[in-house]
């Protein structure tokens, strides 16, 4: 073992080039509290901070996390999850990959998280943030454990950088790390009777925790206050807590009272409740009852009363159960859902962003055939892209022990989305009388949500689904998701394509081109991600200005259905006269065809002053492989020639246009 130990030490461990041991994987824009620390972090591997590190600690109980400086109690509330359920803990942590002190070992681990519809691998060293040889972000009870900063080092290369982390919702976690569903509730009512009923006329869910008894061995539910409440002024804003374990219990005098064991991320008990551990409280209960509570509690826990916790809170997540087979389990009827189908769209303006059932376009909206084979529960769900965007202030979890006041926190930007769906039978189908109908189902609103659900039991048969944003003309792609205890299928009705746009009087020439996405090379993604520049550059050239649009650029991706990325391009202006023209990371685009969107094919029709541009295509992560072709019609001022002549102009021109790989 010494001899293995020594090895190690004069062995070249793994430094991720990606996501290296510098400011740029620690901060984004130096907007959050944790930028007061820029220089004070060095990057150090668990062999360097403890004697005998390991990866889950030998008590289980000690492998919960603890938050450090980083506002991300958000993520570690969704980490309980893994700690219940060993498959996914194995799914997000693939086994038998070796150790500090195991044959093998060589710095760098690989964690799997859920995105979009499929599971992707994360790769990282072992290098960890410190300050004075201690770990600064989060971190295990234990302290030779080292799942959790491992963990929380792979999401954060995932979003971008540890800063990317300040602030989020316990959902959206819960889904990235278990590929699953989770739900919100709110536990405030502002008395508005929008906030009571939902856009069907029926009364909104309200939590009930006896109908959550499937929850607590395999799920997980996570409350959080967005306010400094009564019984913990300590807290402060938007901070998440997990829920351990609920229980009735019998009080002396007579009556049950529910007390739920909460864990404060931060490892400390800050309630100031009737039931902290010298409170009130216990007195209303026998002794042995109150010594066999009090001694379940861990690090950081403390008792609460439903009562209490209805009033302090504002609301609560709950994360579906995943059984071991790997099948969503129902929170409210408990069966599995084994049965289950996932498609992509896209809501694109002037053709499939029809907003909601107020606006006549309503059905133009993207539309799909849900059918069931036999009757059955059923789970849907409408996830939404994401893209970034900064505001100062904004209802997301995260706060650390002494949040900087005013800060401003990155943020994802959502469109407000619903569900609606239809009985129909398929052989007498007529969409404006279908749409005339009330539906069947329906979401309780439109929410600014990553993600929406809608919980119902179908009747044998075809069900028309159509996933719509709130507002006319907003643009997102979306993935839908089924989850059923009987068997179903999932397929999208065939839209017309689109109308191409009309093209004024005049003269056009076309030109065609192919490219790929090499990763590593020429796959650079959005222009949210540095590497954007090393996307194929396609020249083009505007000679005539119209009042008009003189341009019209199509980008068509070459995949399978069931294999199409969130595509689009942007067109930079450049000096004439370079053979190689090359855009920079901060130069801004003079028209974009953006969000990218999960489609074949993405179109632009624009107006360009006479000059020289470059066309840059792109997926919106990097490092996705991907071929495609761009056609490029651009307005010419000049005679009409005959037919073949301009038939042999247009080819002369395809054959000399080339795609500048970067």
């Amino acid at each position: 073992m010494e001899e293995m130990e020594e090895d190690a030490k004069h062995k070249k461990l793994f430094e991720d080039a990606d996501f290296p041991p510098r400011d740029c994987s620690l901060f984004s824009d130096y907007t959050s509290p944790i930028s007061k620390f820029q220089g004070d972090i060095t990057w150090m591997r668990p062999q360097e901070i403890c004697q005998s590190p390991k990866m889950f600690p030998e008590n289980p109980m000690e492998g919960y996390a603890k938050q450090g400086l980083l506002g991300d109690c958000w993520f570690l509330c969704a980490c309980t999850m893994l700690l219940k359920n060993n498959h996914l803990m194995n799914k997000v942590l693939p086994a038998g990959q070796p150790q500090w002190s195991e044959p093998g070992y060589e710095g760098r681990f690989a964690f799997r998280f859920w995105q979009l519809g499929c599971w992707v691998d994360v790769e990282v060293d072992d290098q960890l943030p410190c300050i004075g040889s201690k770990l600064c972000f989060s971190h295990c009870q234990s302290p030779s454990a080292f799942w959790v900063p491992l963990l929380e080092k792979a999401y954060a290369k995932l979003h971008g950088s540890y800063e990317h982390l300040w602030a989020g919702q316990v959902s959206e976690a819960l889904v990235d790390l278990t590929g699953g569903l989770a739900e919100r509730w709110s536990l405030k009512d502002s008395g508005k009777e929008e906030d009571q009923y939902g856009e069907n006329g029926k009364p909104k869910r309200k939590l009930d925790l006896s109908s959550l008894q499937e929850v607590r061995d395999r799920g997980t539910v996570s409350c959080s206050m967005h306010s400094s409440s009564g019984g913990a002024q300590e807290l402060g804003q938007y901070h998440a807590l997990s829920v351990m374990e609920w229980t009735d219990v019998r009080r002396e005098r007579g009556g049950n009272v529910r007390l739920l064991r909460i864990r404060n991320p931060w490892g400390r008990r800050c309630w100031e409740g009737d039931w902290r551990e010298s409170g009130d409280g216990w007195s209303q209960l026998e002794s042995g009852c109150s010594q066999n509570l009090l001694g379940r509690t861990q690090e950081g826990e403390f008792w609460v009363e439903e009562a209490e916790l209805l009033k302090e809170f504002d609301e609560v997540t709950v994360g579906y159960p995943v059984s071991d087979q790997g099948f969503l389990k129902s929170i409210y009827t408990g069966k599995e859902l084994p049965h289950s189908q996932q498609i992509r769209g896209c809501w694109v303006r002037s053709h499939s962003a029809g907003g909601c059932r107020n606006n006549s376009s309503f059905g133009s909206n993207p539309k799909f055939w849900l059918r069931m084979f036999e009757p059955g529960e059923v789970l849907v769900s409408l996830l939404q892209h994401r893209g970034w965007r900064q505001t100062a202030s904004s209802q997301r979890c995260g706060g650390t022990e002494n949040p900087l006041e005013g800060s401003s926190e990155p943020h994802l930007r959502y469109q407000a989305i619903g569900l609606h769906m239809w009985k129909v039978e398929k052989k007498h189908f007529n969409l404006a009388q279908t749409l005339n109908r009330s539906p069947c189902a329906s979401t309780h609103c439109h929410a600014y949500e990553r993600e929406v659900t809608l919980h119902t039991h179908l009747s044998e048969g075809y069900h028309l689904l159509i996933p719509n944003t709130f507002l006319q003309g907003a643009e997102a792609s979306f993935l839908l998701r089924v989850f059923s205890s009987a068997p179903v299928s999932l397929s999208a009705l065939k839209a017309p394509v689109p109308p191409e746009m009309a093209i004024p009087g005049g003269e056009w020439e076309t030109s065609h081109s192919q490219g790929k996405w090499i990763p590593g090379r020429s796959a650079g993604g959005s222009r949210n991600f540095p590497s954007h520049p090393t996307n194929p550059h396609i020249p083009l050239t505007v000679s005539y200005e119209s009042g008009e649009p003189n341009v019209r650029i199509a980008l068509r991706q070459h995949c399978p259905a069931k294999a199409l990325q969130p595509i689009g391009f942007h067109v930079y202006q450049v000096p004439k006269g370079l053979a190689h023209p090359q855009i920079t990371q901060d130069q801004e685009p003079r028209v974009s065809c953006v969000p990218h969107c999960y489609a074949p094919e993405v179109t632009l029709h624009c107006s360009l002053p006479p000059g020289a541009y470059v066309i840059v295509p792109s997926t919106y992560q990097p490092d996705c492989k991907g071929h495609f072709s761009l056609t490029v019609a651009r307005k010419i001022h000049r005679k009409v020639m005959k037919s073949q002549e301009a038939l042999g102009t247009v080819i002369q021109e395809v054959s000399n246009i080339s795609v500048m790989q970067r």
